[in-house]
């Protein structure tokens, strides 16, 4: 009977006044803890009630009688109060959640307030980056310095007492100055126009009484031509040359021949001081050439015969000179003829190649070494250091012609007699004997072909090759000199094949040797495929933006811009990839790799490698704006913002990237 009492003061505790039972009010009252004891006390006291009626039912009890009914009133007035303790926890627990709501909207009002702020600082940068990098017109222009400008400037212009404070009114002063300069220097220059009229017309004057003499002149110098032809004064440089040309040998005399034939040619000139792009020079010894060509044929093998016959009868007594006389005729055997030709190559901008022809003697071979002369001075560039360089200028002007060995067979032979393992040992001094250089002078090993016809044949072609190897390697000179500086010159014919705006950048370009390229774990597909030579040039290109960094192995063949330069790629940004590891990477590689002739610009290609590490510099800014969208699931703004405009960002399984530019429509799309 307490436990009923309890149970019900706790349902009817509600003053008799108050008419409306409020459980939320008398929620805010009732103690959890207390609840959860009376829980407890409830259900142990059901419990026992339960135990008492199945025990009165076992003892025989009637179900209607007293006792079972008056412990079933009990059950009942326990159950109610379960069952009004179950409704308060659901409304604390429902009390909690709208809480819980209720401070997770306030953290999202904040949040939203922190985003708008961020938004708006950025905003603030951006605007202040614009004013930052601000570029007005008068810095385009050379002003004298301070120190001249208060010294030469009068002081109504100058005003120092203002202007040594402040550099906005220093800036306007020295442009007022400046003006004032153009001013006063617009009127020397009238002055000096109209002075210049003067002596124009006293030039005119004294033109016009010289041509009056032109006459006479003409009918001293038609009376003076038998003289002339009899004293052969305007054909003596010709009979010189031609003199010594007499004493050339015959590939050397080929090579002449057919130069001249090409200088005709190409425009009327003289046979020996050709066109403006080609002219031939003999240099050498010409009384030592004579005395050779007046030597009998068979002379330099008896005087060999007797040597060897004297050595063998002398070999005891004189043993220590042995290895003297070895190093002798190793020189005799590589001896060069007396006279050598000297071909200039000029070209458009005022560059000429030198070509320095010369005649083995003894191994019937031609050689060649090579000059470079520019009319600008080219030291600026560190990583061209090896494009003008004459041991290697010429490489593999045809394919695999490396000019390293000699050319012709039977000089194995004539080299294992004096102990010369290899001819690339002497190639420094000697030159390089490039096949193609034993073509221009009718020298073929393979077959007995006629000497003029196999000269000329290859004569045309190999000049153009020569000019074309001169002018890439020029305008690679002047692209390093601009890539060691970040700088992607990208010249106004090709600006359509990228976007207005390329946000990652050029930030370091070296070159590399060989085995530092070998080194390079990334590129070692490359040297598997075989797709590299000792003699390519190696570099190395670091594009960057943000914190990604893009490193390029760049390998670039000798025959550039014939043969297309080869990148392999590695990206440190999250982690290290590669395109052996991503497909995107690799996507990336085909994009500067394959494409040839979007990438080319105007002929010949001399723009082929700047275009393909700036279309590398717009692929990088595709994947990090593009990577950053679908990976990045911070909230914020992005490290990289999405700038460039893709109709797709990912496709297909490998999720590739849209790399391929559509212009004029200015967007990316997948190929």
């Amino acid at each position: 009977m307490i436990k009923m009492c309890v149970v019900w003061s706790l349902s009817m505790c509600v003053p008799q006044e108050v008419r409306v039972y409020n459980e939320e009010v008398e929620l805010e009252d009732r103690d959890p803890q207390q609840d959860y004891m009376l829980y407890k006390d409830t259900c142990a006291d059901l419990a026992k009630l339960m135990a008492e009626i199945q025990e009165l039912k076992s003892s025989g009890a009637k179900v209607g009688s007293v006792e079972i009914e008056e412990r079933h009133r009990q059950c009942s007035v326990h159950f109610i109060t379960l069952k009004k303790l179950n409704r308060l926890a659901h409304m604390r627990l429902k009390k909690g959640r709208d809480q819980t709501h209720e401070a997770k909207q306030r953290v999202d009002v904040l949040h939203l307030q922190l985003q708008n702020l961020l938004y708006e600082v950025m905003h603030l940068q951006k605007e202040i980056s614009k004013c930052l990098e601000f570029k007005s017109q008068h810095e385009e222009i050379e002003l004298v310095s301070e120190e001249e400008f208060f010294q030469e400037a009068p002081a109504e212009i100058s005003r120092p007492h203002v202007t040594r404070d402040d550099n906005h009114q220093l800036t306007l002063a020295r442009l007022d100055w400046e003006l004032e300069q153009r001013k006063r220097l617009a009127e020397q220059y009238k002055m000096s126009l109209a002075r210049k009229e003067k002596i124009q017309k006293a030039i005119e004057q004294k033109r016009e009484y010289l041509s009056s003499l032109q006459p006479g002149l003409q009918n001293i110098m038609q009376a003076s031509l038998p003289v002339q032809e009899y004293l052969s004064m305007p054909f003596e440089q010709m009979q010189k040359q031609a003199e010594v040309a007499r004493h050339l040998p015959p590939p050397l005399y080929v090579l002449l021949v057919q130069a001249a034939a090409y200088g005709q040619a190409c425009g009327k000139t003289h046979i020996f001081t050709l066109n403006k792009t080609l002219s031939v020079n003999i240099s050498g010894d010409v009384d030592e050439a004579k005395a050779l060509s007046r030597r009998p044929e068979d002379s330099q093998e008896d005087e060999s015969d007797s040597d060897a016959e004297e050595e063998q009868q002398n070999t005891k007594r004189r043993r220590a000179t042995v290895g003297v006389q070895l190093e002798d005729k190793r020189k005799a055997m590589l001896r060069r003829h007396p006279l050598s030709l000297c071909v200039d190559l000029k070209c458009k901008d005022g560059s000429v190649l030198h070509l320095f022809f010369y005649y083995l003697m003894n191994l019937n071979i031609l050689t060649v070494k090579t000059k470079v002369s520019t009319a600008t001075d080219l030291s600026g560039a560190v990583s061209a250091g090896e494009l003008l360089n004459s041991e290697s200028l010429l490489n593999c002007l045809y394919a695999s012609d490396h000019g390293k060995e000699t050319p012709n067979p039977a000089n194995r032979y004539q080299f294992d007699k004096v102990g010369i393992t290899t001819f690339a040992d002497y190639v420094s001094d000697l030159g390089h004997p490039y096949v193609w250089v034993q073509k221009l002078g009718g020298l073929q090993f393979s077959s007995d072909g006629a000497q003029v016809a196999l000269s000329a044949s290859h004569m045309e072609k190999t000049m153009k090759l020569l000019r074309g190897r001169l002018q890439a390697r020029l305008a690679l000179h002047k692209q390093f000199s601009s890539l060691e500086h970040s700088i992607i010159p990208v010249s106004s014919e090709c600006q359509h094949l990228f976007p207005a705006k390329v946000v990652s950048g050029l930030t370091r370009w070296t070159m590399m040797s060989y085995q530092e390229f070998t080194e390079l774990g990334f590129v070692q597909h490359v040297l598997k495929a075989g797709l590299v030579c000792e003699t390519d040039l190696f570099f190395m290109a670091v594009v960057e933006r943000g914190t990604a960094r893009l490193l390029a192995a760049v390998v670039l063949n000798p025959r550039y811009p014939e043969v297309m330069p080869l990148f392999s790629l590695s990206l440190h940004w999250k982690g290290e990839r590669s395109g052996r590891t991503e497909d995107n990477l690799r996507a990336m590689e085909s994009e500067v790799n394959v494409f040839r002739a979007e990438l080319q610009g105007p002929r010949p290609g001399l723009q082929l490698l700047t275009n393909q590490i700036q279309r590398l510099c717009v692929c990088l800014d595709v994947y990090l704006e593009t990577e950053s969208q679908v990976c990045d699931g911070s909230e914020g703004p992005r490290e990289f913002p999405r700038e460039k405009m893709c109709l797709r960002t990912a496709r297909g399984p490998s999720r590739l990237k849209p790399f391929k530019y559509n212009h004029p429509q200015g967007f990316f799309s997948h190929r």
